[in-house]
């Protein structure tokens, strides 16, 4: 463990990288082979190469994706039953992994990463840990633009295929949209006081905190792998970062 640039903010990193053995959409997604290792790898490293981090954990039920993280050096917290299923919520499973591996409470950012995001730009993690503490916030998260798939244009569709509009909205022009975001899963950076005073029965997401701040990404910046097309994109996109020698 390195303390790098913790020595001059007074404040300790702690990742978490979160990653189930279950999966609907891409069953087996968080060690499917991605460039020539699992997934879950390619979130290891970004946290490795963040200069805010401080250290690495995995928390999963998974024993291919526990034996990725072991192969990697990196300590593994494996979650209980009630913590692995469909219900579960990123909350408690990374206060679970918190309370396991650093009881002590040295760790007080905490670096919420998805195993199932082998794509994010670099020095992104630190840009979120940085605005954490610069402006005292709860909590920042990282947001990619909705673009055209926003909700002033949402319909849904009944058995009949008739189309009911999801709001009504004179716009026409996607040009004339208003400018709304969407959690990209590039990476959560949260304090440990506001993680671990949200509850089990608390509404969805209350461990971010009363104080939220956000940082932007741009347009493909941040992959997250839910489907096999996604994981072709994201091959894609790796390979060509493998053959320019950036990240």
């Amino acid at each position: 463990m390195t303390t790098r640039d913790s020595e001059r903010t007074g404040h300790a990193a702690l990742a978490v990288v979160i990653g189930r053995a279950g999966s609907r959409g891409l069953p087996g997604k968080n060690t499917r082979m991605l460039a020539g290792r699992p997934m879950i790898c390619h979130t290891i490293e970004d946290a490795r190469a963040a200069v805010t981090i401080d250290s690495v954990v995995v928390s999963t039920d998974g024993d291919a994706i526990a034996a990725a993280a072991e192969a990697m050096s990196v300590p593994v917290v494996r979650r209980p039953a009630a913590l692995a299923g469909d219900t579960a919520t990123v909350g408690a499973a990374v206060r679970h992994a918190v309370a396991e591996c650093d009881p002590g409470g040295r760790e007080r950012v905490i670096v919420i990463l998805y195993a199932n995001v082998p794509v994010r730009p670099r020095g992104l993690i630190d840009r979120a840990v940085s605005l954490l503490l610069d402006t005292g916030a709860d909590s920042v998260q990282s947001y990619a633009a909705v673009g055209k798939h926003h909700p002033y244009w949402m319909v849904s569709l009944d058995a009949d295929h008739t189309v009911t509009p999801f709001c009504e909205s004179p716009i026409d022009r996607r040009q004339d949209l208003p400018r709304l975001l969407v959690p990209d899963g590039g990476v959560i950076a949260v304090t440990r006081a506001s993680l671990m005073a949200a509850g089990e029965h608390d509404p969805p997401h209350a461990f971010l905190g009363a104080d939220r701040r956000g940082i932007r990404t741009a347009p493909g910046e941040v992959l997250d792998v839910d489907t096999a097309h996604d994981l072709a994109v994201a091959e894609a996109l790796l390979e060509r970062v493998v053959a320019g020698g950036v990240g």
